[in-house]
């Protein structure tokens, strides 16, 4: 039994990917998962990085100190971790190292780097995919759909599951954005589409009042935060009852979750801050989507396409596998990688 380590700051956002990642290469050899929530003490979590000096001397016994034995498998995600997966390869040479997201650190200590492709991060131990590692599996969104499916069984045809998002440093989730996206939902529901609606963390609580008002004559179903079903998170089970599935363009983790269905992906255009930041990622990150047939934008119908479903989760857990066996038999070998300037 391979022992991995799921070293992130707790987050829940940062923490699924890494969980979901160890999940999937759990599926392809037998793995013990041990997740440790790091906890930096003030005043080195917000000092930079490189006075930081050994960053095990930094933890608080608030979170998991990580000491030895050290696993065999180490999966980091976040910037917080990225120092400690660099020294844990200096300490114990045997452990193999994989930090998801871009490091933002000389890479070449690192055995295997997986950010999203849009990052342009290249190098021989770098392993770019189409958004975020997650837990969403095509199992997940059939069980799932299959629980919510009676409780929902007014709900009319064709549906629509609307997944939003919310303000980031791109995007603004402004007064216009929140109208219009309730204007979406009504115009759906008006024709006849049984609508589903959720959030996410960074969801403002009054764009969900926003379009619940907009829907209220209307069959729908939008999710309060209370379980449904049975289903703690009915999120997997709207996606497996969807027929169309309407994101919008600030949540890479939703639109990338939302391929994994095979059903269509409209995205909704949100307004775009006038000094936006890393604005051009999700440019390119939206193209991907669409050069792989999953996602459009949303101009107003629900038009149907077909593609293969996709499942970058999968094929990460591949190719750690595959370098992890090759490391147990040629140990020491690490990439250099080098991150290239966005075009």
């Amino acid at each position: 039994m391979t022992d991995c380590w799921v070293v992130t700051d707790g987050r829940a956002g940062i923490e699924n990917q890494a969980l979901g990642l160890a999940e999937a290469v759990s599926r392809l050899m037998p793995l013990r998962i041990t997740p440790k929530r790091i906890v930096v003490k003030s005043p080195w979590r917000a000092a930079p990085r490189s006075v930081w000096g050994d960053p095990f001397r930094r933890l608080s016994t608030e979170g998991a100190l990580l000491r030895p034995p050290f696993p065999d498998l180490w999966i980091a995600c976040g910037r917080l971790s990225t120092p400690f997966t660099r020294v844990v390869k200096l300490r114990d040479a045997r452990v193999f190292t994989v930090q998801i997201q871009s490091p933002r650190i000389n890479g070449a200590d690192f055995d295997l780097i997986i950010p999203p492709d849009h990052d342009n991060l290249k190098g021989a131990n770098v392993f770019p995919i189409i958004g975020s590692p997650n837990r969403v599996t095509a199992n997940a969104i059939a069980r799932d759909g299959a629980i919510l499916a009676e409780s929902l069984a007014s709900l009319p045809h064709p549906r629509a599951a609307i997944l939003i998002g919310g303000p980031n440093r791109a995007f603004e989730m402004n007064d216009k954005s929140i109208m219009r996206i309730a204007r979406i939902a009504r115009a759906l529901a008006r024709k006849g589409a049984g609508v589903m609606v959720t959030g996410s963390r960074r969801t403002p609580g009054e764009a969900l009042k926003t379009v619940g008002r907009a829907l209220a004559r209307f069959p729908h179903f939008l999710w309060d935060g209370s379980a449904a079903a049975g289903l703690e998170n009915p999120y997997f089970g709207m996606l497996g009852l969807a027929d169309h599935i309407l994101v919008t363009e600030d949540s890479v983790n939703m639109a990338a979750e939302a391929a994994m269905s095979g059903k269509p992906v409209h995205v909704i255009a949100l307004h775009r801050r006038t000094f936006a930041f890393g604005g051009d990622k999700f440019d390119r990150f939206h193209a991907s989507l669409r050069e792989r047939g999953a996602a459009r934008e949303f101009e107003g119908r629900m038009r149907r396409w077909r593609y293969p479903p996709f499942d970058e989760t999968a094929r990460a857990a591949d190719e750690v596998v595959r370098r992890f066996t090759a490391a147990e038999k040629a140990p020491g070998a690490a990439g250099q990688a080098v991150l290239s300037p966005a075009p």
